[in-house]
């Protein structure tokens, strides 16, 4: 089976190549099933990195160009001049400004997102969940991009399959914590099944975020990562289905 990743029309306008991989066309078995990214998995690490290979080469370029960090819901840029060859430096974001780094993100819920400035040649991809997202990671993926000569004005930027608000429950206190954080993020969230709880839509704080930071131009692919269990992994799907463990879905962006 041939992967088949999301792509957006802003990134193709862009020029770089880019996608947004499902779990179709992988490797791994069982919970994993299909293109499960996620080194920090308990799946087989051969299936792993033969999945990652594929993405690679999908991306035009081989396993050592693959950059993608030791994600930790930070709000840290790294850059890539090169591939890293399999090294995983702390962060959540990694940016380029020349050819040939594959820059990756892992997600199963949390949003990633991927930026280009055509114009300036430069690209990002950011890992954002509530916490990085709250906490910067889309200000400092845009502010690392400036600092490589792009312009965030005529940045684009694609936040991928995600969890979606009808999907993603959270405490009251969430609220609470963003309003406090940051005023009129109080909006994102709206009445959950009780009066404890709330529906957080992550992927449109995200935009409001690519706003505030100037991006000039962004977008959602509209795609629910817990409601689509054939294309997706998640992974507070498989913490309500009592799963042990999930696969990580990886986007990935580069210059060509």
């Amino acid at each position: 089976m041939s992967l088949n990743p999301i792509t957006h029309p802003l990134l193709d306008k862009a020029g770089v190549r880019h996608g947004f991989f499902t779990r179709e066309g992988g490797v791994s078995e069982g919970i994993y099933a299909g293109l499960n990214a996620g080194v920090g998995s308990s799946d087989d690490p051969a299936r792993v990195a033969e999945n990652r290979r594929r993405v690679a080469a999908w991306m035009g370029g081989s396993y050592d160009d693959l950059c993608g960090c030791y994600q930790v819901h930070s709000s840290v840029a790294r850059v890539a001049d090169r591939g890293w060859a399999g090294e995983r430096p702390e962060g959540d974001a990694v940016v380029a400004g020349v050819k040939g780094p594959i820059l990756t993100v892992l997600t199963a819920d949390c949003a990633p997102v991927l930026f280009a400035d055509a114009e300036a040649g430069v690209v990002g991809a950011a890992h954002a969940g509530w916490k990085g997202a709250l906490g910067g990671v889309i200000h400092s993926t845009v502010a690392a991009m400036t600092a490589l000569g792009a312009r965030a004005d005529r940045m684009v930027a694609v936040v991928g399959p995600c969890i979606a608000q009808a999907s993603y429950e959270v405490g009251a206190d969430y609220q609470e914590r963003f309003a406090h954080h940051d005023p009129g993020s109080e909006r994102f969230f709206a009445p959950g099944a009780a009066p404890d709880k709330r529906q957080f839509d992550l992927p449109g704080f995200v935009l409001w975020r690519l706003e505030q930071a100037g991006v000039g131009e962004a977008a959602w692919t509209g795609d629910d990562t817990r409601a689509d269990a054939e294309r997706f992994y998640s992974n507070r799907r498989a913490f309500l289905a009592g799963e042990p463990d999930f696969g990580r879905l990886v986007s990935a962006i580069t210059l060509t």
